[in-house]
């Protein structure tokens, strides 16, 4: 089982011909319009609209082609000719769509019509839209406040987000859980801890500036492929790239960049990592526990030589406290627990420290990788921990660099979709409004889930997004969350959330961002907020699919209107009719960050709303940064050396953005054809009494009365540490139990599931 022939591997480095015909394929497959190479050509620049995708930002000095792969897949995927019409339904039922895969769910095409649920038929049937407005209400109005929740998925602009909270605390609830609670809610709780400031500290001039990059848990070359050029543009000038991930990511071994007729006609590649280290599963702690022990050891080397101080003692001084007791943790830490911790050697740690201690400005970079533990927030205090040892934040060229995922989860934030009463002025609220909002904070997404599963929550309205696909403990939720009095879904596309309605539910389909969205006052923009705190404006230009859609912002105001009293300071219609006037709002709601809002939103680049930590102002108890001390070597709540246990990382595709999966091709895996992979380490197949090619089923190994496993997965041996296995997200959700997640946050930990093995018969 140690051939080496046997280890599937990726293939290729990331871009060049490999994306290309990525993007063809996608292409085919979901019948995009031809025109639609010409919206591509509009993206991610002034006057264009704004990737569906990640939120990886937009540089000021664009290049002719400002889009990855990943961003042309989900243009494609939305520009699809194929139609989901309500005749769709004169052929299937509800139940019996509950054996397709999410992508047959989303190959039948756009939706055209607003649709409500007939449990006597078992199908959803065409329904106008002041009807379904009225039926939503009047369902809303049976329920007390605090039995409804309003989901939001990340993509609505700013705009329909703004109204989305407003109307969820006129109904009297802040029951706004968002996606960010099952990604980067670590981030915006652990962040704030430690330097007072919820996002990342960089902008994409540090990108430019940076002597280092040390990448914790993220893959660019799935999750953010346009991050790969400035990443590039580093490699020329010198910059060291130091990557950690239990898995061998393409795009963090290679890149070939598509808009380069050189790279493209000689294959040249970029190599991306200097240093690539496979750690264990939750071994991120005592990794960078590892780097800072080197760090600290070489500093008080060079005091005895009276040499230059490694450490950035001025910067620790002046800005920073606890340092001391995470000095004495960092010298009382044991070299031998922290080489078992991170599954790496002392020798590999200090060749990640000698290349921190080489440059002078670093960035740190991480995503889910470093998030979804049950101590992920632990994971990202030692990230900072390392870079304030050397002041690498609050300056040019260093800092801070969480990435999120979709393209406008960070802004949903900032205009306060937000279950956290604290986190939004509500005394501006009360003065804009003349209403009292509800201080009393509501659900996140894990208090949803137990919530549905204990019956207190009784009505879901999503504004995007698959949540019943997304959450972990799916199978549960897929029978609690049909108990609901009431499911509403705004989507563009027909997914597995749709599949398990309430006793009363509807679909409500709402135009895509490339699309034309057409009010009273004329064709209408929105904005975004992208990773590095930038807003850009987004304008659509494409016809949309269907005359019966509604944009996202009217579907809420046309919701909001219906389900709540008059209130002369609340303008649905007028707010509907021009975006400008919602934009306006949010200025006065929040002036730090939006002054000059309709001005500045089609500045190149986006306008910056400013993030203290940035200049080095902390908004902390004690105005300083806070070193933290970890209790323990490893983000993990388990006990990972118990036999027959492994930790499971769920892993995405290059071939899917979220739940949306686009086809059946993982070219940086090395897996076609299908998603039913369980990798391995080939010494744990042996050890475990296994084959290439053996059939297996999973088992969360936690014992709590509840089984769940998912079975039919297929062993494929892997390059990856022992102990780790990985499979695909979102399918592995349902071994993920709801309180497995952050001890801060709650986010679900699903890149360390604790389970077990067993072999299924032929």
């Amino acid at each position: 089982m140690s051939n080496e022939d046997d280890v599937v591997k990726g293939k290729g480095p990331a871009g060049g011909w490999g994306s290309l015909k990525g993007i063809a394929s996608v292409s085919v497959e979901s019948s995009a319009s031809p025109s639609a190479m010409d919206t591509l050509r509009r993206m991610n620049k002034p006057g264009g609209f704004m990737c569906n995708s990640c939120a990886w930002p937009k540089p000021k000095n664009y290049s002719a082609f400002e889009f990855c792969e990943n961003g042309a897949k989900s243009v494609m995927w939305e520009l699809t000719r194929d139609r989901c019409t309500p005749a769709f339904w004169d052929d299937h039922t509800v139940h019996g769509l509950r054996g397709w895969s999410d992508h047959e769910l989303e190959s039948t095409g756009r939706l055209t019509h607003p649709l409500r649920y007939n449990p006597d038929t078992d199908r959803y049937e065409e329904v106008d839209w002041p009807t379904a407005f009225e039926g939503i209400a009047g369902e809303l109005r049976q329920l007390s406040p605090e039995q409804a929740v309003f989901y939001a998925s990340g993509h609505a602009g700013l705009e329909a987000s703004y109204l989305y909270a407003l109307m969820a605390r006129l109904y009297g609830n802040n029951n706004l859980p968002q996606s960010s609670n099952m990604c980067h809610e670590t981030t915006s709780v652990g962040l704030k801890k430690v330097i007072g400031s919820p996002v990342g500290t960089i902008v994409w001039e540090d990108l430019e500036q940076a002597d280092a990059f040390f990448f914790f848990g993220q893959n660019p070359g799935t999750n953010s492929p346009r991050f790969l050029h400035p990443l590039k543009d580093a490699k020329k000038r010198g910059a060291s790239i130091v990557t950690f991930n239990p898995i061998i990511e393409q795009g963090l071994v290679a890149f070939v960049d598509p808009q380069s007729a050189i790279d493209m006609t000689t294959g040249r590649q970029t190599r991306i990592s200097d240093q690539y280290h496979q750690l264990s599963s939750g071994g991120d702690v005592a990794a960078i526990m590892g780097i800072c022990k080197h760090v600290i050891d070489a500093d008080k080397q060079a005091q005895n030589r009276g040499e230059k101080r490694i450490l950035d003692v001025e910067f620790i001084d002046q800005h920073t406290q606890g340092f001391d007791r995470f000095l004495d943790a960092i010298e009382a830490a044991d070299w031998g627990d922290i080489e078992s911790g991170s599954g790496l050697t002392r020798d590999a740690l200090k060749e990640a420290a000698d290349a921190y201690i080489r440059s002078e400005k670093v960035i740190g970079v991480y995503g889910m990788g470093l998030t979804q533990h049950t101590h992920g927030s632990v994971n990202v205090g030692m990230l900072v921990n390392l870079l304030m040892l050397r002041g690498n934040i609050g300056r040019p060229g260093a800092g801070v660099c969480p990435v999120r995922g979709h393209s406008n989860v960070q802004g949903q934030r900032t205009v306060g979709i937000a279950e956290k009463a604290d986190l939004v002025p509500m005394d501006r609220l009360r003065s804009l409004f003349d209403f009292d909002p509800p201080t009393e904070d509501g659900v996140n997404i894990v208090e949803m889930v137990e919530g549905l599963i204990d019956g207190s929550v009784k009505a879901s309205v999503c504004l995007g997004g698959n949540l019943l696909r997304a959450v972990p403990d799916q199978e549960r939720m897929e029978e609690h969350w049909a108990r609901q009095n009431l499911t509403v879904m705004i989507s563009t596309k027909l997914n597995r959330s749709h599949l398990y309605p309430g006793k009363a539910a509807y679909i409500l389909p709402c135009l895509g961002r490339a699309e034309v969205d057409q009010q009273a006052s004329g064709p209408q923009a929105i904005s975004t907020e992208d990773s590095f705190s930038m807003i850009s404006g987004s304008t659509g230009h494409r016809e949309p699919a269907s005359d019966h859609l509604k944009s996202e912002l009217a579907i809420v105001a046309g919701i909001a209107k219906a389900l709540l009293p008059v209130n002369p300071n609340v303008k649905w219609d007028e707010w509907t009719a021009d975006y400008s006037l919602v934009r306006d709002l949010i200025e006065q709601t929040y002036p730090d960050d939006f002054g000059d809002f309709n001005k500045r939103m089609f500045q190149p680049g986006g306008f910056y709303r400013g993030i203290a930590a940035h200049q080095r102002i902390w908004k902390t108890p004690g105005g300083k940064a806070h070193f933290t001390t970890p209790e323990k070597l490893t983000s993990l709540g388990f006990d990972a050396n118990k036999p027959g246990r492994y930790s499971l990382l769920t892993m995405r595709s290059n071939d899917q953005f979220n739940t949306t999966v686009y086809g059946y091709s993982d070219r940086f895996h090395g897996i076609e054809g299908t998603r039913d992979v369980l990798l391995m380490n080939p010494e744990d197949i042996k050890q475990a009494g296994l084959h290439k090619g053996d059939t297996v089923e999973l088992i969360t190994d936690l014992d709590d009365g509840v089984d769940r496993r998912l079975g039919g997965l297929v062993v494929t041996p892997y390059q990856i540490p022992v102990g780790t296995v990985a499979s695909y997200y979102p399918e592995c959700n349902v071994l993920v139990p709801v309180y497995h997640h952050d001890q801060l946050s709650k986010t679900p930990g699903s890149k360390s599931v604790p389970v077990r093995i067993e072999r299924q018969a032929a």
